[in-house]
């Protein structure tokens, strides 16, 4: 489980470097930022991102899931305010495109590496 959530932490801080080099409005001081940040996304999105979900519930609902691009724009934004100037989203519309962007990849390389895990 350890190994499990260590490989989800370096695809989650690569889909972070290419979310960077795609957007100048999204900028990350390298690799080892990248970690870092994927780490604070990672306790966020186990304390902080369920009580969003739960108060965002009926709008959620209403939008049948798409709210929850919202709140992972807005755990995106929270990590970048803990890291300070060494990670830097300009705007939360930025933000939104960037978590977008940031699942797609991270569910295109989990699945890649599961698939070359399993080989």
């Amino acid at each position: 489980m350890f190994k499990r959530w260590i490989i989800s932490l370096i695809l989650n801080a690569v889909a972070l470097i290419v979310v960077a080099e795609l957007f100048q409005s999204f900028q990350l001081d390298g690799f080892g930022t990248a970690l870092i940040a994927s780490f604070i996304l990672s306790i966020l999105n186990v304390f902080i991102k369920p009580l969003l979900i739960i108060l965002t519930l009926p709008i959620t609902i209403i939008t049948f899931g798409l709210f929850l691009v919202v709140i992972n724009a807005i755990t995106l934004m929270i990590t970048q305010s803990l890291m300070g100037a060494s990670f830097v989203i300009e705007g939360f519309g930025t933000a939104m495109i960037a978590s977008i962007i940031i699942s797609l990849l991270n569910m295109l390389l989990n699945s890649l590496v599961k698939d070359s895990l399993n080989r």
